[in-house]
């Protein structure tokens, strides 16, 4: 069995080191293949890869939510090869965009933060008086590890967006604020269909986002909950095997699905409740290949 993890970082990279050792503690290898050095043929005879090699028979798309549109086809032409994708294609790609993530969770029933999607600025006067004003969270559909994100106090702040956001063409997402000392920042990993470890986030001092990469704390928390029921919701409504949710809680019982992430790093969940990510994932991939 071929092995392969198919990310724009390198071995040192802590997941993709993770896996690495995971594969070897099992006697497997696992290889990795970035996306812009692997190239899709087709011919009379079928599909195949440029250099001639095999694909391999079952990867882990690791490419984060700034994936790139040859990612995303060469996902598909792996699998038209017989690769194995854990995730599919079709779910990372859902993923990927903070937009389409939102309207899939809103048309399962899972409750998302007050949102307003523009692409001019023509509709800002409209979008803010719609989410009741200042402040306000803006986010560019794509964008991981809290990158993409501002808030938004003013107008100052809302100019600066205006004209480098709107600018690009890529629209914004801008989102009703929900302040740090009012919400629990949740995380949940998903696997198989089950939840499978849960951390609370706390942001740093004078930081609104909750990410590890920014400085964020984490602390270990029971999975057997309405947060581990809700992420598999989440996770379910999105196609995806693999998946890191981000909720929000309000008050004592209110519930926010804010993003699903087809590629969770998971050093912080590690470091936080002990198990032993990698591992999981592995064995999860692996039962999947003998079933099919």
């Amino acid at each position: 069995m071929r092995l392969a993890v198919i990310s724009v970082q390198g071995k040192d990279y802590h997941p993709n080191r993770r896996l690495i050792e995971a594969a070897r503690s099992r006697g497997l290898s696992l290889e990795l293949l970035h996306p812009f050095h692997t190239w899709c043929a087709l011919t009379g005879e079928g599909a195949g890869l440029l250099e001639g090699r095999p694909a391999p028979t079952l990867a882990f798309p690791r490419v984060g939510s700034t994936i790139s549109p040859y990612t995303l086809l060469l996902l598909r032409h792996l699998e038209l090869l017989g690769c194995r994708l854990v995730n599919r294609p079709a779910a990372v790609e859902t993923a990927s965009f903070k937009d389409r993530c939102l309207q899939t969770l809103s048309a399962a029933g899972i409750k998302v933060p007050d949102t307003v999607f523009i692409n001019r600025p023509q509709a800002w006067a409209a979008a803010v008086e719609r989410l009741g004003g200042y402040p306000l969270v803006a986010k560019l559909p794509q964008g991981r590890q809290g990158r993409g994100v501002a808030l938004l106090l003013g107008e100052a702040e809302a100019d600066l967006a205006r004209r480098l956001w709107l600018r690009q063409r890529r629209g914004i997402l801008l989102q009703r604020y929900l302040p740090p000392q009012d919400r629990r920042d949740i995380r949940v990993l998903v696997v198989g269909g089950r939840a499978a470890a849960a951390v609370e986030l706390t942001p740093p001092p004078g930081e609104f986002r909750a990410n590890v990469h920014l400085g964020g704390r984490a602390r270990s928390l029971e999975t057997d909950g309405e947060a581990g029921r809700l992420a598999v919701r989440a996770a379910q409504a999105l196609g995806l095997e693999v998946a890191g949710v981000d909720l929000v809680r309000v008050g004592d019982k209110m519930y926010y699905a804010m993003e699903v992430n087809h590629s969770p790093g998971f050093q912080g969940l590690e470091e936080a409740t002990g198990l032993d990510v990698a591992g999981l994932l592995l064995d999860h991939a692996l039962k999947i290949a003998r079933e099919t």
